[in-house]
C-alpha cells in the first residue's frame, strides 16, 4: 500500500497514475497498434510464416513499430523487469483472439538458454503463455523445446548472422499427432520461429500455428 503511494503506476506512454493492473491509461490504449488479425484467416503474419515453414494458422496482437506505444510495451517486458506485463498482453489476445474447429492441442513457447535466464531473471513469455493457457483452455509446456546455444539478441545482431539458427533448439521429448501453438514476443525475420516450428514439424505427424506479442 505505501509502495503503490510512494511508487504508484504510471502509464507506460504519458505517465499518468494508472490502476496497478493496467500498462497505458484509457486516452494511450488508443494509441496501442492492434493488428486485429483473424487467427484462422490469411493475414500479413501467417504469409511472412508460410515462406519459411508451413503454418496452419497465425495470430499476432499488435504491430512492432517504431517509437510505437506497442514497442515501448514489449520493450518493458523483455527488459524493464515488468513481468507481470505479460500476464495484461495475454488478457488482451484472450479478449481478441477466436480459434475455429481446429482448436490447437499444445502451447509451447519460444525457450532462453538457461544463460539468458539468470541473466534476466525470468522468461518473458512464460507468464503470457500460462495466463493464456488458462483463459483458452489450452495445455502448455515450457519443457519440450530447448536452447542448444547461448546467443545475442535477434535485435542485436545484422541480417547476415539472424540466419544462423541451424541447430539452435532441438526438442526434449516426443510429440506426435499434436497441433502446436508456438509462441514468441516479437516476430522480425522469423528465423528463430522457423528453426524451433521445423524441430516440431520433423517429430512426427504434426502441425504448427503461430501466436506472437508484436509482428515487426
Amino acid at each position: 500500500m505505501i509502495l503503490n503511494l510512494l511508487f504508484p503506476n504510471r502509464c507506460l506512454e504519458c505517465s499518468r497514475i494508472i490502476g496497478s493492473g493496467e500498462l497505458v491509461c484509457g486516452i494511450c490504449i488508443g494509441q496501442v497498434l492492434f493488428t486485429h488479425h483473424d487467427f484462422s484467416r490469411e493475414n500479413l503474419l501467417k504469409e511472412r510464416c508460410s515462406l519459411l515453414f508451413p503454418v496452419e494458422n497465425a495470430f499476432a496482437l499488435m504491430q512492432f513499430e517504431e517509437e510505437s506505444v506497442s514497442r515501448k510495451i514489449v520493450h518493458q517486458l523483455k527488459y524493464g523487469s515488468r513481468e507481470k506485463t505479460g500476464k495484461i498482453l495475454a488478457e488482451w489476445t484472450a479478449e481478441r483472439i477466436k480459434f475455429p474447429e481446429d482448436k490447437p492441442d499444445l502451447m509451447v513457447s519460444v525457450p532462453l538458454h538457461p544463460k539468458k535466464l539468470k541473466e534476466r531473471g525470468y522468461n518473458q513469455l512464460h507468464l503470457f503463455t500460462e495466463t493464456l493457457s488458462k483463459k483458452l483452455d489450452i495445455p502448455f509446456d515450457h519443457q519440450v523445446i530447448k536452447r542448444n546455444f547461448y546467443r545475442k539478441a535477434q535485435a542485436q545482431k545484422d541480417k547476415s548472422h539472424r540466419a544462423e539458427t541451424e541447430n539452435l533448439f532441438s526438442l526434449t521429448q516426443e510429440i506426435s499427432d499434436s497441433h502446436v501453438l508456438l509462441i514468441d514476443d516479437v516476430f522480425t525475420t522469423g528465423n528463430t520461429m522457423s528453426s524451433v516450428a521445423w524441430e516440431i514439424l520433423k517429430a512426427g505427424n504434426n502441425k504448427v500455428s503461430v501466436l506472437v506479442m508484436a509482428v515487426d
